[in-house]
């Protein structure tokens, strides 16, 4: 038998195939969701989960006071969203991050992979080569992130900590591949409302990652030496940045659909995204902007992250192109 690792979040996108990964690999593994239903689909659609994955049903809260054994817990759980209120950010994202941490001391599981994100580089400015160390913690660009900051600075803190699990995180960039429920979707249901938003020519470089690159990452974060990782934050992407408007107009060509784009000035995207904000923080159920001024800097300007510390101290590699990637996702 080999280690015992639990995922949570693994209805989800990533969380599906990271559970593949790992049982695939020889890992006895606990696939954790608050949504029987939604497992057992991810089971079958996400990634197929070979035979002798064990489920959870249950929130984050029932999980850590479950009964359970677990050499390495992977935290993919998390509320996403570029738009929301900071109480269902802060309990989704910071307290779920708590009791993940407070359930891996509790069970003495050695190692906790936790699943952060490259939002914490945000700004609507061109970054190259983001390091890991370049995260301006003052000004997040919105809930999601200000979460997401915090959950990595309570695991920072337990890190220094004694008695605490050995602590990784990752940045993923960009995670796109077959069963994509935002990154693809978001800019289709664009394409088909108005036409895909094509700011400054869509020249800015954007990184992204498959999704089977994540989950190896996160097999590699789960084995990479203690001394290496302990407490350390590591990009991922692809490797491969490309222009935004380059990247749409393949995923287009894929799909066999014509061209479609609303060419937009960055400095009236960036205003009409916080008008937006502005706008929707005061209407009744506060609903998400159809802009924002984070989904403007994302799609505008070049944000791409250097993966040396994941090459040097993961041993990661990509396996699947982006290429590779786009055409399956075109494929369905």
């Amino acid at each position: 038998m080999g280690e015992r690792a639990l995922v949570t979040g693994a209805s989800g996108f990533l969380g599906g195939h990271v559970v593949a990964d790992l049982a695939a690999h020889g890992y006895d593994v606990i696939a954790a969701g608050r949504n029987a239903d939604a497992l057992r689909l991810a089971g079958h659609d996400t990634a197929v989960w070979p035979e002798g994955v064990e489920t959870f049903v249950g929130d984050l809260d029932a999980l850590a006071r479950a009964d359970i054994r677990a050499d390495v817990i992977v935290h993919c759980a998390a509320l996403s969203s570029p738009w929301g209120p900071w109480a269902e950010f802060e309990r989704a994202n910071v307290d779920g991050t708590r009791r993940m941490l407070e359930l891996a001391r509790r069970v003495g599981a050695r190692r906790l992979v936790h699943i952060s994100s490259p939002g914490v580089y945000a700004a609507p400015r061109d970054r190259i080569a983001i390091r890991e160390d370049e995260v301006d913690e003052r000004r997040p660009m919105n809930n999601y992130i200000r979460s997401k900051l915090d959950a990595e600075s309570l695991l920072r803190a337990a890190s220094r900590a004694s008695g605490a699990p050995e602590i990784v995180m990752l940045r993923p960039r960009g995670i796109i591949g077959r069963g994509d429920p935002s990154l693809v979707p978001r800019m289709l249901a664009a394409y088909r409302k108005i036409g895909i938003p094509l700011v400054r020519g869509g020249r800015g470089l954007v990184d992204l990652t498959s999704v089977e690159n994540v989950a190896l990452a996160v097999r590699l974060a789960a084995e990479a030496p203690a001394a290496a990782v302990h407490g350390e934050a590591i990009n991922i992407t692809n490797g491969d940045p490309r222009p935004f408007g380059d990247l749409i107009a393949q995923l287009l060509s894929d799909l066999d659909l014509p061209p479609r784009y609303l060419r937009v000035p960055a400095p009236l995207a960036l205003v009409a995204g916080g008008a937006l904000e502005r706008v929707c923080a005061v209407l009744p159920g506060r609903p998400e902007p159809p802009m924002t001024r984070y989904t403007v800097s994302t799609i505008s300007f070049s944000q791409t992250l250097d993966i040396t510390k994941a090459r040097e101290l993961l041993g990661y590699a990509p396996i699947v192109t982006l290429d590779e990637t786009l055409a399956g996702y075109a494929r369905g």
